[in-house]
């Protein structure tokens, strides 16, 4: 030990060997306190805090037995469940250290001991104790972050049918380990109720991994979700968890799970029966218990009919399906969004902002919100930024208005599906009916194209 580091409590009836233990380690450890007599140690851990704590096995009232040992061991642990104690102990009683450090004590320094082996064994304790408090102090942190962001249902919030619906059948579920499959359109709040989920669960102290599979290649997919092992290939340059150990003991949120290819969904479902992983380039599989949550705003089941999705991954991820209602189908919720977002946005951006007036809300009640709430959230972000007054005006919200004369499109619904109808009709008439140039223009592939035009009856 080269710099001093730790603080150290000797306890042992033999004041020879407490003079021994602070002339050694003085000058390597921060500060050492001693004491002949243990009935002092639950004052002493009360006026400090040590790192390590140098426990007689054998004290005079009881010199053979080590149960006064095993006593303090235990209030020691009762005082401070994460201290770190080391037993000092005779050769003989070698058969009792193994007991104690079943019963809880870390290690054990015999005695007679060799100096050098002692400062390690002390150095290794000191080290030892410092890691608990920085596992406990991350977990503190992660606790008290996830608390900010997951405050009751957060931004997840609404007073209509629908969502309490929603809720209703979080509180069923999140105690459970039933894997959930969330359905609804962008921007509804998928990853909200997977977090709901997840902070309500048994697993709400450990992990909450969420993996955007829409944003994961075909050649990513195995080295990112089961991880690799050093030289699996070109970049490879040390071993990598994946997500799925990451998460393991806790929750792992797989959201756009409808864009996986067929192979990619096989080597899911593996996983998935398995309950266990293998790196990329290792052979030797690592189990996982993991809480699993999909997403996806696909429709699984018409795809599964047209041979795109796997029947059996399908069962495997939607014990329980929980399906968000889309924001122009909750006109309760906007009044109730829009307080809760202007009290955030003020706030954050210093301004006063009154309540919006009754106009105002009937002009958000009217437009369609595509986006949901994720583009409600933004407009009225928006608005606040470039509010020069605290009473808002149906002006001030600048929402994007539905094409009505562009490129030949019009329309007089706000009906999406029937819009969209409108527009793949419009897009195959301008491409002369072909399907490669028409799902080129509209964002799509030949694929999701097919299955628009058979959903649509086209």
């Amino acid at each position: 030990m080269t710099k001093k580091s730790g603080r150290i409590l000797a306890i042992d009836d033999n004041a020879d060997i407490l003079f021994a233990l602070k002339l050694l380690l003085k000058p390597h450890v921060e500060h050492i306190s001693t004491s002949t007599d243990p009935n002092k140690i639950p004052a002493l851990m009360a006026e400090s805090s040590f790192d390590v704590v140098l426990l007689d096995m054998n004290f005079t009232k009881d010199a053979i037995s080590g149960q006064e040992g095993f006593h303090w061991l235990e209030k020691i642990l009762q005082i401070d469940p994460s201290a770190v104690v080391l037993f000092i102990t005779a050769y003989g009683d070698v058969e009792k250290s193994v007991k104690a450090i079943r019963a809880g004590a870390t290690d054990f320094i015999l005695k007679p001991w060799q100096n050098e082996k002692l400062l390690a064994t002390v150095n290794s304790a000191i080290q030892l104790r410092q890691s608990r408090n920085e596992v406990k102090d991350l977990k503190s942190k992660q606790k008290e972050i996830n608390t900010i962001l997951d405050q009751p249902f957060s931004d997840f919030i609404g007073v209509s049918p629908g969502m309490q619906n929603v809720f209703n059948t979080i509180k069923k579920v999140a105690a459970t380990d039933a894997n959930v499959l969330i359905l609804g359109e962008n921007g509804t709040g998928k990853e909200l109720v997977a977090r709901a989920l997840h902070r309500s669960s048994l697993r709400n102290n450990e992990s909450f991994i969420s993996v955007d599979l829409g944003a994961l290649s075909e050649s990513l997919f195995e080295s990112e979700l089961f991880g690799h092992v050093k030289g699996a290939f070109t970049d490879a340059k040390a071993d990598r968890p994946g997500r799925f150990e990451l998460a393991s003991k806790g929750t792992i949120f797989l959201d756009e799970i409808g864009n996986l290819s067929l192979p990619l969904q096989a080597k899911l479902l593996t996983v998935l029966e398995r309950r266990e992983v293998t790196r990329v380039g290792a052979n030797k599989p690592k189990p996982i218990d993991i809480r699993l949550i999909c997403a996806t705003n696909m429709n699984l089941k018409q795809m599964a009919m047209e041979d795109s999705y796997r029947q059996d991954l399908i069962y495997r991820i939607n014990t329980v399906e929980i399906e968000l209602p889309p924001l122009r189908e909750r006109p309760e919720d906007i009044p109730v969004l829009a307080d809760h977002f202007l009290k955030i946005f003020s706030k954050k951006y210093k301004k006063k902002v009154n309540k919006l007036s009754s106009k105002v809300i009937k002009k958000l009640n009217n437009y369609p919100w595509p986006g949901n709430v994720r583009e409600f959230q933004h407009i009225l972000e928006r608005t606040v930024i470039m509010s020069e007054s605290a009473n808002l005006e149906e002006a001030d919200f600048q929402l994007s208005s539905l094409p009505t004369s562009s490129e030949g499109f019009e329309f007089d619904t706000y009906n999406l599906e029937e819009i969209e109808k409108q527009i793949i009709e419009k897009v195959l008439r301008l491409n002369r009916g072909n399907v490669s140039k028409a799902a080129a223009d509209l964002g799509l592939t030949r694929t999701s194209l097919y299955r628009r035009l058979e959903k649509h009856g086209l």
